[in-house]
């Protein structure tokens, strides 16, 4: 895939790399740029008064321009100045991914751009969200380490099935919602899908609550009292019209706690109540307090079951520091704690992110099933054994044992090897003709030569998502969407983007020699409900001290809202801007 890297994105591993797209900048028609433009010139002026400090101050660090959709590629010239990098990726991409980019100090960035017709704001990703919603806010370094530590943490949260489900469901429906002409009945049966699902979800996952704390911080965050907030969320930022309404008291304020990752949200609707944090360090805080109730830190029997119900690939870690990755399968437990953990498919083991040799997913390519704990009636763990103990007990090469854990766990065979770490703690048994049993039951048998590694780890202190050491599996499955075919546009659509670039080229002085009067003419008997390139035309009026052909473009444009009135508050804010930029340069 070709894009342009830089020191950072050079980090990234391959089954991250797989998302990344090139931006296609050309693909970008006039519309789509006066469509940016709008917005973030609504947003700068409006944004100033509500939004964090650092939001225009990251604008100018960021290198985000007002008049010009960016570059990621080129931003990241600057970005790698503050630690950062982006790029543009396929759409929605799973949340796990999502925040692992984060992990690495990468933004990731839907290169698309909403529709005219949703341009206060849209559910799919896109770049007016993502670019000049979350880009300029990361050049608060206090707030770009909190960014990059979630991104730390919540990739190793684990999901359940049902949030695929939903993750799918929720991802088709903003790609037909923002797509041109899709059936209303469409959209009325993916919302009513995303809602039967949301209703059937059952406990929810740990990957489920880390994005609800995701929501209500870097979307729709605010920050300072809960009399005088400021926004820092990129949902707000980037949203002309949730930006202005989550200041007025229809939008319930209640102070930022660990409760927002027991509170949902609905990604299709403005938001009825948002969570104010003190500032930046508190949001750090809550992170790790909803960290520790995680697997990842609690480990134990129920993150074993919350792996198995995952059904997609995680790792258990034993006391040991030793590290099982692959998809956890069964565990049989014994007064509430695992005595016995199995996986299915390909399986690798660890010690320190780093793959034990011999012990890949060649060597476990059926599984891995082990004993977990202590022996029975002996109150020293085997991982606690100096050399004499372990001779004691008979766990010494060339002898033939039968050692009883706790919770009827049996293991015989002869034992030909151990594997230490550096510090020369055993972590792995090796058997020969060895057999496993739980009560009468066999969970493992020697075939032939075979050899059986048994896991030493009296207790699982963490369990995630993902695996130990990325080398150990082939994690690269997606497949980039492809670009659709260019297709000749109706002769209409054509005309219209004709006439935005032609108002475009007069004002970057590309083409002056295109007469105002004669576009606007066209543009009024053609496109009588087009109400933006209007504006822009009202805006070159001004700027050139021609008032009568500007009053001429105020009349049409309240035509366009006596017929048009969702069109009305978009259109007066879109002069009044004018208004004020040009009253301001009179006083200079």
């Amino acid at each position: 895939m070709s894009y342009q890297s830089n020191p950072v994105l050079d980090k990234l591993p391959q089954h991250l790399r797989q998302y990344i797209k090139p931006q296609n900048y050309a693909d970008y028609t006039a519309i789509d740029q006066a469509v940016w433009r709008y917005v973030m010139r609504k947003n700068v002026d409006y944004l100033s008064e509500v939004a964090h400090g650092s939001y225009l101050e990251g604008l100018k660090k960021t290198g985000l321009s007002v008049d010009h959709i960016p570059d990621m590629y080129g931003m990241n010239r600057i970005l790698k100045e503050i630690g950062w990098a982006a790029v543009a990726v396929d759409g929605f991409i799973p949340p796990s991914a999502f925040m692992e980019f984060q992990a690495y100090n990468v933004l990731v960035i839907a290169s698309d751009i909403r529709q005219l017709e949703h341009i206060e704001y849209t559910p799919a990703p896109d770049i007016i969200h993502e670019g000049a919603g979350h880009a300029p806010i990361i050049a608060n370094p206090e707030y770009a380490e909190y960014l990059r530590r979630f991104g730390e943490i919540g990739c190793k949260a684990i999901s359940n099935a049902k949030d695929f489900e939903l993750y799918e469901a929720v991802r088709h429906l903003s790609i037909i919602k923002e797509a041109a002409d899709t059936p209303k009945t469409e959209i009325e049966t993916a919302e009513k899908r995303i809602d039967e699902l949301q209703k059937n979800m059952g406990e929810p996952s740990e990957m489920a609550l880390i994005r609800n704390l995701h929501w209500w911080t870097v979307e729709y965050g605010l920050i300072g009292s809960l009399e005088n907030p400021k926004i820092y969320g990129a949902g707000l930022l980037s949203s002309i019209g949730e930006s202005a309404w989550c200041m007025t008291d229809q939008v319930k304020k209640v102070p930022y706690s660990i409760e927002a990752a027991y509170t949902p949200f609905d990604i299709t609707q403005p938001q009825p109540q948002l969570f104010v944090t003190p500032d930046f360090a508190f949001l750090s805080q809550v992170l790790e307090d909803f960290a520790n109730t995680m697997a990842l830190r609690t480990g134990g029997l129920q993150g074993i079951k919350k792996l198995i119900e995952s059904k997609e690939i995680g790792t258990i870690e034993l006391s040991t520091g030793l590290q099982i990755s692959g998809n956890f399968e069964s565990v049989i437990e014994h007064e509430g704690r695992p005595v016995y953990v199995k996986t299915k498919g390909k399986t690798a083991l660890a010690f320190r992110e780093k793959e034990l040799v011999g012990h890949g997913t060649q060597r476990h390519a059926n599984g891995f099933g082990s004993p977990l704990g202590k022996l029975k009636g002996i109150n020293i763990a085997i991982e606690d054994m100096g050399p004499r103990d372990l001779k004691a007990y008979n766990i010494y090469e060339g002898r033939t044992v039968t050692l009883e854990f706790e919770g009827d766990i049996r293991i015989s065979g002869e034992i030909i090897t151990g594997t230490r770490n550096l510090q020369g703690q055993i972590l792995l048994v090796t058997f020969k003709n060895c057999v496993v049993k739980h009560k009468d039951s066999v969970l493992f048998a020697s075939k032939g030569d075979g050899l059986y590694s048994m896991a030493v780890g009296q207790k699982v202190v963490s369990a995630y998502h993902g695996v130990a050491d990325l080398n150990s599996f082939d994690l690269v499955s997606h497949s980039i969407s492809p670009t659709p075919v260019k297709t000749n546009k109706p002769d209409e659509k054509a005309q219209l983007e004709q006439f935005y670039g032609q108002i475009r080229n007069f004002r970057e002085g590309n083409n002056t020699t295109i007469s105002r009067h004669k576009v606007f003419e066209a543009l009024r008997a053609q496109f009588p409900d087009d109400w933006l390139l209007s504006v822009e035309l009202y805006e070159l009026a001004q700027t050139n001290g021609d008032s009568d052909f500007a009053q001429e473009i105020a009349d049409h444009l309240e035509t366009v809202k006596q017929n048009n009135p969702k069109f009305g508050r978009l259109i007066d804010d879109g002069l009044q801007l004018v208004d004020k930029a040009f009253q301001s340069q009179q006083l200079e």
